[in-house]
């Protein structure tokens, strides 16, 4: 058993690569030994978002604060709360992020795939981020 106190782990910047915008990225659990699985706290300021992205092995996002957008390649935008979970199938391109006017906060988990978990690819452009503008949650 290992018990990994709150706070033991340091915050981190999103990185500009990444992300738009003031992003916060609180390690949850790592994956250890034969596990695949990664979590992480991910905090987003009022629009702030990732980029296009997929995962090998699918993502789950679980929301625990605030106001977000999600939209998966051509796919309308759609809007997230807490409590909701999300779930993007393997190699489905997406991008999730907080609405204009809220932050908000989701749980990430993924597991790697010879050793890769994410797979970046451009930025969510002004245009595509602000079609989410329209969205009623």
């Amino acid at each position: 058993m290992k018990i990994t106190r709150s706070g033991a782990q340091p915050s981190g910047q999103g990185p500009a690569d990444w992300f738009t915008g003031t992003v916060r990225i609180d390690p949850v659990f790592a994956a250890t030994g034969a596990a695949r699985a990664a979590g992480n706290a991910v905090t987003f300021e009022p629009g702030a978002r990732t980029a296009w992205h997929t995962h090998p092995l699918g993502q789950t996002l679980i929301v625990t604060f605030g106001r977000g957008w999600v939209q998966r390649e051509g796919g309308p935008i759609q809007a997230i709360r807490p409590g909701d979970v999300v779930w993007f199938e393997p190699d489905e391109k997406h991008w999730h992020g907080a609405t204009s006017t809220t932050a908000m906060q989701h749980i990430a988990i993924q597991e790697a795939l010879d050793g890769s978990a994410v797979t970046w690819l451009e930025h969510v452009s002004d245009e595509q981020y602000a079609a989410g503008l329209g969205v009623v949650d």
